[in-house]
């Protein structure tokens, strides 16, 4: 069963957009750039928020002993 964690190794600030694109197998780039395109045209507050929120939800990845 696949989870969704914040990446580790492909981030920028947290980690939320790298995960999201290494749990639907995308380049996080992709993922990256139509953030930033929706953040801008629904004027900058939601698109951090929603980023913000999702980042304090996913959690990392838990480390293997």
């Amino acid at each position: 069963m696949k989870k969704l964690y914040r990446s580790e190794t492909n981030k920028v600030f947290s980690g939320m957009i790298g995960g999201l694109g290494e749990y639907v197998e995308v380049d996080p780039t992709v993922f990256r750039l139509v953030w930033i395109v929706i953040t801008v045209f629904t004027g900058l507050l939601p698109g951090i928020v929603a980023y913000l929120i999702a980042a304090l939800i996913v959690p990392r990845r838990p480390h293997a002993a």
